[in-house]
């Protein structure tokens, strides 16, 4: 079974032959602990990967997001960062009102420019499960260019001009996401972390008022076309887990640790889970056995003839030995008990 066909068996829990591996790899972990990571990718090949990315305009970015110092996105946002090897945060938002800054505000229109046909000739001479190079993701883009406060003011107040920017960034994620939607990727992404360690950052009824039908609208563009849609968001999201497995996402990257078992069972089956590892405390604190016994029990409680993809992030502070055994663990298919019926 090859990775393409792995992949897509876990996301109809068709019985794929093991758990598939996708391992996020930060730049930190490069600098850090190079040997290690090297003999982790050798070991532990990943199933779904992104592909390459060239742009026959290139965007406006400046500088390394993950090296300390100042730099700046596609998108003209400045990011500042105070250690090598991790993104920092934007300290000077460029929109300070959406009535002048944001409706004079020009998208990087750039990213459009992406080479297809290296894409698809990428996809064609591999086996791997492919997701697009792009993923849409509007609230965090509003914080990037607004500032977080900011923007959490204008959600509580309706900041006049706020919508109507929503929806020209809305309509362009949705340009975007259709240009990779006609490329031979087998699934298109998205990305917003809605949760802090223990509720949503807003209240559930602004945000399925407001982003609800966004993501709606992006898994369209997906499944229309024949791809999946995956999408990550960290924290505690309990609370639109219903939302998301009704509006059609195939594959959610959360914080499963932060939440608890009790929380998530009742979505086995319905949705797979994309990892991932607990990163606030197993990674960089706990002993290998305590990472089996991690994956021990994620799979017991979460996979049933697939529904579970082996992720984790070897970033600030994970240790590698720790990152190896959640990998060899996942392998092993610890927890799992045969296929369920």
């Amino acid at each position: 079974m090859d990775s393409r066909e792995r992949v897509r068996r876990t996301l109809e829990f068709d019985h794929p032959d093991r758990i598939p591996r996708d391992l996020w790899v930060l730049p930190w972990a490069r600098l850090n602990h190079p040997s290690e990571l090297a003999a982790i990718e050798r070991d532990f090949p990943w199933d779904t990967v992104c592909p390459p990315v060239e742009y026959s305009k290139p965007p406006r970015s400046e500088g390394d997001r993950h090296a300390a110092g100042t730099s700046r996105d596609e998108w003209g946002c400045a990011f500042t960062s105070i250690q090598d090897g991790a993104i920092g945060e934007v300290k000077d938002p460029l929109i300070k009102d959406w009535e002048t800054d944001g409706a004079e505000y020009k998208f990087p229109v750039e990213l459009l420019t992406f080479d297809r046909e290296l894409v698809n000739r990428f996809c064609r001479v591999n086996t791997l499960h492919v997701r697009a190079g792009f993923a849409a993701h509007p609230f965090e883009r509003l914080q990037y260019l607004r500032g977080s406060e900011n923007l959490y003011l204008d959600l509580a107040a309706r900041a006049e001009g706020f919508l109507p920017f929503l929806a020209r960034l809305h309509a362009f994620n949705c340009e975007l996401l259709e240009e990779w939607a006609k490329t031979e990727v087998d699934a298109l992404s998205m990305l917003d972390d809605w949760g802090a360690q223990n509720a949503l950052l807003i209240s559930p009824k602004t945000w399925r008022e407001l982003f609800k039908p966004l993501y709606r609208d992006y898994v369209a563009i997906a499944h229309d076309h024949g791809k999946q849609m995956f999408m990550h968001s960290d924290g505690y999201i309990v609370d639109i887990y219903e939302d998301l497995i009704e509006i059609g996402v195939d594959a959610l990257n959360s914080q499963v640790f932060c939440m608890g078992w009790e929380n998530l069972e009742r979505f086995r089956g319905r949705i797979t889970f994309w990892g991932e590892m607990d990163r606030q405390h197993l990674l960089p604190h706990a002993t290998v056995e305590e990472i089996r016994a991690a994956v021990a029990s994620f799979n017991r409680h979460l996979y049933q003839n697939g529904g579970v993809i082996a992720q984790c992030e070897f970033g600030l502070l994970a240790r590698p030995e720790n990152v190896r055994a959640a990998l060899e663990a996942w392998d092993e298919g610890l927890g799992t008990v045969g296929d369920q019926q």
